[in-house]
Formats: C-alpha cells, structure tokens, sequence
C-alpha cells in the first residue's frame, strides 16, 4: 500500500439497485481507491458497495463496511473489516464520519443522506451519477473521482 495514502480512508455510497452501468462505475473506483493505496469504506451491503467493494479488493485494497445490521456475516464477500452497527439507516452517518472524502455513484434516499451527513461534517462529495445538489462535485468518471476526493487531504 502506498505510503503517501496509507491512513486515507474514502467512502464509496450509492444505490443498491443501480443500473448496470453504476455497477461497472463502482466497481472502476473501488479499484481507483485502492490503487491510490486508500481504504474503502462503504456501507457493506449489495450494489455499489458490493461492486466497489470488489474492485478495491482485486486491487489488492483494504475494505471496510459498516453495516446497518448486527450480523457481520450480513456484509459481501469482498468486505474485510465488517463493523456492525444494528443502527439501520442511522449507520449512514457513521460511513461518512470514518471518511476523508466521498464518492457518491447513483444512488437513492439513503445515499442523499449519505451526502447530507458528508456536508454536515464538512467532507469533500464527488459524485458520478448521482443526485445534482449544491457541495455535490460532480466527477467524469471514476478514476476522476478518486483523484479529486483525494485532491486536498492531508495525511493523519
């Protein structure tokens, strides 16, 4: 993992149903992040999260996922960390509070939350596909992304 972005961790949210599209896209910035030598964080469940999730780990990344449940075997295959949360929805906030930045691909009403509690607690949103709010960045594509979410955050 590179050292430059080894205690960078970037969040990766979105729909759980996407377009099959969405899941070629999550699964190109999972890879991103890990290739950058990020952690993925994500909510740890199916669709995006699940595609980016296997991107990063084909990577050779590092995953964790927080899960809204209190089964860590609740989490996809490509998950290494699972954390449980038995918080429902709530977690939403919890994804976005271990970030640095995040990336938002598709996405539904939880990931609209998703992106409020990134702009409550002052974190970085690229967006591809997703909702076209004001503080929402939107990005060309996912290696783009990547790039621009970690534009800026400095090393802990």
């Amino acid at each position: 993992m590179s050292e430059l972005r080894r205690n960078t961790r970037l969040a990766v949210v979105g729909g759980n149903r996407p377009e099959k599209r969405f899941l070629e896209t999550a699964y190109e910035v999972g890879r991103a992040v890990a290739e950058a030598g990020a952690v993925l964080v994500c909510g740890g469940l199916g669709g995006v999260m699940e595609a980016a999730s296997r991107g990063a780990k084909e990577a050779g990344g590092i995953t964790v996922g927080i899960l809204p449940g209190g089964d860590p075997a609740a989490a996809n295959r490509y998950i290494d960390l699972p954390v449980v949360t038995g918080l429902g929805y709530t977690r939403n906030s919890l994804v976005v509070m271990n970030a640095d930045a995040v990336i938002a691909v598709d996405g539904e009403y939880g990931t609209l939350s998703e992106i409020a509690f990134s702009l409550i607690y002052g974190r970085k949103v690229i967006g591809i596909g997703t909702w076209d709010i004001p503080g929402v960045v939107p990005a060309p594509g996912p290696r783009e992304a990547v790039e621009m979410a970690l534009k800026d955050i400095k090393e802990r």
